[in-house]
């Protein structure tokens, strides 16, 4: 290379140099936010809404009364510090853009265009209370179940969908999210989108007992599961599982109880799935539909999962440490309104947004079997329904 060459190449780096350079900021706060305190959407709509209970839990996923019992957890510890420079962002309105965010799945540019603050600040907030409701929620509305509490699950399921020794329905679902950065193709999933998987196990009234998040799209249900603390706690007995008790008043044979599943999870002594294939005997056939009653639990769980937090409608554009943190704070929010304010009926009907997770192969074991068969048995003698029989024809 001569002189004249390294003279153009010098060039050109001072021009590149030049044009890279950092622009001065426009503006140190920009004239539109700086009306926020008189024009922002919390402070011409925050009091007003409250005013109308059913317009206020239309657009915040809760009652009044659940929100200000919300914020009086959160306070201590989304509060900020009033500056010279200006005060601070109050805790009320911390708490309802994310309630918004979560219950609208609106992006963060339309909350910084309605709410008046900065986008970089909108996620901030997000981040800020997603993560403290969590911690403030996690003991109060997913605690480790006591024996006494299994016992009320089992009882409740036995009521409800019949099917006795039942302390739980497991499933997982993909939640979609954009490619997170440099992530290859660990989070794509076999439906060809990118996604992060839920894995749950749900009571009969509809409340998650356990959740694990954040495993890659590429994983599926049974790996997820054997891999969780809850299942190795559920092997080893460190539950607090009652004993194994009869089902059935003719065989004295002590059942343990159990958590339903589908076809994904291997069939043990603790964990039940259905009988697979297609040419099965009628006492086969009753007992995948017995157990279905059970499974729908975990499926209608996360259908009024998803249309309260509507955040899930979409694919979810943040980090994947957020992501988590913001299926985990959905999570926590749908046991504290459910058990607060109850649920839509129409909400159980479908689950939009989430999709199934492929099923793994694990064989079952004998004993796990032979337990399966006892049910199927008792689901056909005395433990048998009047309309079974015409729900399986």
């Amino acid at each position: 290379m001569d002189v004249e060459e390294l003279a153009i190449v010098a060039a050109l780096l001072i021009i590149k140099r030049k044009t890279n350079k950092k622009k001065s900021k426009e503006y140190w706060v920009h004239p539109l936010l700086e009306e926020r305190r008189s024009k922002g959407m919390f402070k011409i709509f925050y009091e007003d809404v409250r005013k109308y209970p059913r317009k206020f839990f239309n657009y915040a996923r809760m009652s009044v009364s659940s929100f200000d019992v919300l914020l009086c957890l959160l306070k201590p510890h989304i509060t900020g510090i009033d500056t010279n420079m200006r005060p601070c962002i109050s805790p009320e309105e911390k708490l309802f853009i994310t309630l918004r965010y979560l219950g609208s799945g609106c992006k963060f540019v339309d909350l910084h265009y309605s709410y008046r603050l900065g986008i970089s600040t909108i996620a901030e907030i997000i981040r800020e209370v997603c993560h403290f409701i969590w911690v403030v929620l996690k003991d109060m509305c997913l605690p480790q179940p006591t024996k006494e509490n299994w016992l009320k699950i089992a009882k409740d399921f036995h009521l409800r969908a019949n099917f006795p020794n039942c302390i739980g329905a497991v499933d997982g679902k993909h939640v979609r999210i954009i490619k997170p950065y440099n992530s290859g193709s660990l989070c794509y999933n076999y439906k060809h989108f990118f996604s992060v998987i839920l894995l749950a196990i749900c009571d009969s009234d509809y409340k998650f007992i356990y959740i694990d998040v954040g495993s890659y799209g590429k994983d599926c249900d049974s790996t997820i599961f054997t891999n969780s603390t809850f299942y190795q706690k559920l092997m080893n007995n460190d539950l607090q599982i009652p004993e194994p008790k009869p089902i059935s008043s003719t065989n004295p044979i002590p059942v343990p109880f159990v958590i339903v599943g589908d076809e994904a999870f291997g069939q043990t002594d603790k964990i039940m799935r259905p009988f697979g294939g297609s040419n099965l005997t009628t006492k086969k056939k009753i007992f995948n539909y017995r157990l279905s009653r059970a499974r729908r639990h975990i499926e209608c769980s996360f259908g009024i999962l998803a249309n309260k937090w509507q955040i899930f409608h979409r694919p979810i554009n943040v980090n994947l440490d957020l992501v988590s943190c913001i299926i985990k704070t959905c999570c926590a929010l749908h046991n504290y309104v459910r058990e607060r304010d109850g649920y839509k009926f129409e909400d159980t009907l479908s689950i939009p947004g989430f999709e199934e997770v492929p099923n793994g192969f694990q064989r079952a074991t004998r004993r796990g079997a032979s337990y399966r068969d006892v049910f199927a048995d008792y689901f056909t003698t005395e433990g048998q329904l009047s309309w079974q029989m015409s729900s399986i024809n």
